[in-house]
This record gives C-alpha cells, structure tokens and sequence, in this order.
C-alpha cells in the first residue's frame, strides 16, 4: 500500500491560495504540482475568485488562451502572476524564492518591431525580415484561432462582464505606454456590430500608428498630427485619457441587443485575423490590411494578387507548415544537414537549435545555427550549401535569403529561409539556416536561436540595465546620442561559450534543456 500523504499547513505554501492555469502544462506535470502545493500548505482554487492570492502560468501566451478578452480583468488583481518555475525553485531550494524574476508581466497587445517589414521576395532582406515570422505570431499553433474553420462561437463572457472589459481596456491607455491593440479591436467590433464597416476600418487604421508610438500617450496633442488620427479619433483619445472611460462604449453596454452582435462580431475579427497572420510571410499589419481588403478566409486569400512569393508559399502549405515535427526525424535530418556541410566545407559544425535543443519531443521548424572554427571559410558558403541541398532535393522552396559575408562587413549573418522535406515524403517543414557565426559571436548565435522568448528576453533586459544591447550578432555596449536617443557601438564583446555571457551578465547558467522556461 503507498504510504498516505501528509499534508503540512506549516509548509513553505502555507497561506496561499492557488489558481493553476493547465494551457500548454502536461496534465501529469500539473498533477505534480497540485500535491505538492497541497502538502505544503496552500489552497487550491478551481476558478479565479475574489480569494485567490496566487496565479500561476507556463507564460503570457497561456494565460491569454486560458481568458481571452478576460484578460483585461487580471489588471485588477491584486495578488502576484508567477511562471511555474517559481514553484520549481522554491521546491528545490525548500523555501519561497523571490517573486521579482518570475513574475508575468500582462500583454493585452501583440506590438511588431517599431521597424519591422515584411518578407520581401528575391535574394536580398533585411536581418528585420528574417525574424519576423518568428517573433509577431500572436498565438501558438495548436490555438483555437489558427484553426481554418472559424466558427461563429462567442468567447466566453457574458453581457454582464463587457462592462469591466470595455472599462479596463479604456484605462490600458493610461497604463500602458501606447494605445493598445485590443482598446482599438474593441471599439472596431462594435462598429462591425453595427454595420459600421467604414468606421471600423479607421481603427483599423490608426493601430499601427499608435502602437508604435515610443512614449506614453498623455495628451491628443501628442497623436493629433500623426496620420490616420482623424477628428473623431481625436475626441475618443481625448476623453479616454482624461476619464479612463470611453462613453461610446458605456453607450453599447446597455443594449443587450448591440452586444450580442458585439460579442459574434468580436469573435470573427479576432479569430480571421489570428488565422492570417498564421500564414508565414503575413504580420500582423498585413494580415489587418487583408482583413480590411475584405478577405474572411484563407479561400479568400488564394484569391488576392497582392501577396509576396513567400506569402503564397505560405498559404499554399498552410497545413503543412503547422505540422509538427517529430524529435526522431529532425535529429535524422540534421545528420543529413552536416553530412551534406562537409561535402561542402571540411570541418564546418551544424547545430539545430530552437526547441530541438531545448529537448522538446517535437518541433515547429528547424532552426540550423552553422559556423567554422577558422572564422574565415564561411564566406561564400551558403549558397554552395543550398544549392547542394536542393540537388539533393531536401530544400524545395525558397522562402528569404540574405547573403552578408561576402560584402566584408561584418552586418549580418548569411540566412536562408525556406521550406525542406524529410527524405521520401513531400510534407513541407519550415527550415531556417544561420551561416555563419565566426568563433567570437557564434555564443550569442547559439544563444538567440535556441530560446526561448523568457529566457532571451530576460537577457536583453539584464544587457540593457548594464549598458549594452544583445542580440544574435553580439553584445554592444551602449551609450546616449544626440537627443537623449541610445545608441549602440558597432563591435561587440568577445566570449568564447554560451555560459560566458550569461555570467558576464550574471544569470545563472542554464543548459539548452533548461530554458524551457
């Protein structure tokens, strides 16, 4: 018989009481964690009450699929928003640990790079192009809004709750930096409700204009000359930043009437514009346009003669792309990919980083980070590579490619983006090849296309209060220009390990499997 639990209400969680967000936690993991909470003290919640001191999550991206538009309301929570690996820390030290590095900051917008671009055809692109597709997507792969079929399925909330929603979404505005993403979708939904297309379009409009403001809106003074930002938009801006309050929308609440159509309309425009920007190639701007353009379905996409290339590439193996790729196979393949180097060039060392590195059972995509330890052979490699792979009919289409090395600058890195095959079959996986990061920047190579987002993230901020900006090229100290503006050096510092750099920065070293954070 298996000896019975006990449960200690002295324990390091003694006092707590829980609420344990399950999107994106194995069900076994989750179980792990619930006991171990009980045994230790705390109180489980099975829904976020008025009690709950305590709300833990796998990341942002779950707590948004776990609320949909209730994400709005954790803006008055009052108790702490922690990572789960809050609670493996404290597990494995036997005491509570502090709060600050784990705590999860709420994202009620989705805001691309201030000079991001879309993916350009042709043989040439920008380095904001080739990380792109990776950084704007706005839900994961096996969300609901990315599935084909949108349903006209309501979100969860009810007439009652619109109230604090549309409230709190007002008060965003003074909270938060920029104007947010979901004020301006909220306001849209309702003109769609009311068949107010045109206008719904003006909001569309004006949100990547204000998103991309780098100060915190305080004045319609501050927005009024911008483009886009009519009269009308003017007053609603005016009167939210002032009383926290949009009355248009107080106006729609008391209309049961309004607010069913509302709560169909808000639905649709989320879940059509998800699904677009699934599609690789398509950014959030653009998948906006293309809702705008009157597209309603990926059907209605085929159709559009406007879309890049990559963007058809894209849509056309939609379904192929969102498949997940098994551990098994891309380890196979990434033998392939350095067999397939050193017929090219003796000696070079072919990673695949991403979550393959990290130890995930399955992939996305395939993220190969290249280098030679000369510093010197990779000029010119890439395109021999590819066109090697392609003879091998591995790599089968062409989705960016941005050659670097061979100007003797010192800008980039050589990048391919396309889509492979595994060896006898014709299921498209996105692949994307980094070549080549001499020895000296090659840990921050490895740094940045391994991840994940938290832990990068996390990184940048640590360069950042130190004076230095990090990316994949390297780390570069930083130093105030004209203006106030910042700016940074264009040599980086040197460091020959991955585990150099995050205790130059001093976060604790994390091996690849353990950045699963």
């Amino acid at each position: 018989m298996a000896p019975k639990r006990t449960v200690d209400p002295n324990g390091i969680f003694s006092g707590m009481i829980v609420f344990l967000v399950d999107n994106g936690v194995q069900s076994r993991r989750l179980q792990i964690w619930k006991q171990k909470l009980v045994q230790m003290g705390a109180t489980l919640e099975d829904n976020l009450s008025p009690n709950v001191t305590y709300v833990f999550a796998l990341n942002s991206d779950s707590l948004g699929h776990k609320f949909g538009p209730k994400l709005l309301l954790l803006q008055r929570f009052k108790g702490s928003i922690l990572l789960y690996q809050w609670l493996e820390d404290s597990l494995r030290l036997g005491e509570k640990v502090s709060e600050e590095s784990y705590i999860i900051q709420l994202s009620l917008s989705q805001n691309p790079p201030k000079n991001s671009v879309e993916p350009a055809d042709g043989q040439k692109s920008s380095d904001n192009q080739l990380h792109l597709n990776k950084k704007l997507k706005s839900s994961p792969k096996n969300s609901e809004s990315s599935n084909p079929e949108i349903k006209d399925k309501p979100y969860p909330l009810s007439p009652s709750s619109i109230s604090q929603v549309t409230h709190d979404a007002g008060k965003s505005i003074v909270a938060y930096e920029s104007i947010t993403f979901w004020m301006y979708l909220v306001m849209s939904s309702f003109s769609l409700a009311l068949g107010e297309d045109r206008r719904s379009f003006s909001y569309y409009k004006a949100i990547p204009v204000i998103e991309r403001l780098p100060f915190k809106v305080e004045s319609v003074d501050q927005v009024k000359d911008l483009p886009a930002i009519g009269k009308s938009m003017q007053d609603h801006i005016h009167e939210i930043v002032t009383t926290g309050k949009l009355s248009k929308l107080e106006h729609f609440e008391s209309d049961e009437k309004v607010l069913k159509s509302f709560f169909a309309a808000f639905n649709f425009v989320v879940r059509t514009i998800s699904l677009f920007g699934e599609v690789w190639g398509v950014g959030p701007a653009t998948a906006l346009k293309l809702y705008e353009r009157g597209h309603r379905s990926l059907d209605d996409l085929k159709k559009d003669d406007t879309l890049t290339n990559s963007q058809k590439l894209g849509l056309k193996y939609f379904d192929d792309i969102r498949t997940r790729i098994p551990r098994e196979e891309v380890q196979e393949m990434e033998h392939l990919l350095q067999k397939a180097a050193e017929d090219v060039l003796p000696g070079v060392s072919v990673v695949c980083g991403g979550s393959f590195r990290r130890g995930k059972a399955t992939c996305g995509d395939m993220d190969i980070v290249i280098t030679h330890p000369d510093g010197l052979s990779h000029i010119g490699f890439l395109p021999k590579y590819v066109n090697h792979l392609k003879d091998m009919n591995f790599l089968r289409e062409d989705l960016v490619y941005s050659i670097h090395s061979e100007q003797g600058t010192d800008s980039g890195v050589d990048t391919y983006f396309g889509l492979c095959t595994y060896p006898g079959r014709e299921l498209r996986h996105r692949i994307d090849l980094k070549v080549v990061y001499p020895k000296d920047i090659y840990p921050f190579g490895l740094i940045h296309w391994t991840g994940n987002d938290v832990v990068n993230r996390r990184l940048r901020i640590l360069a950042e209060s130190k004076g230095f900006r990090l990316d994949d090229n390297g780390l570069f100290p930083a130093t105030q220009g004209s203006g106030g503006k910042r700016v940074s050096g264009s040599t980086s510092l040197k460091f020959n390990s991955e585990k150099e750099v995050f205790d130059f920065l001093g976060f604790p070293w994390l091996e690849p499997h353990e950045r699963n954070i």
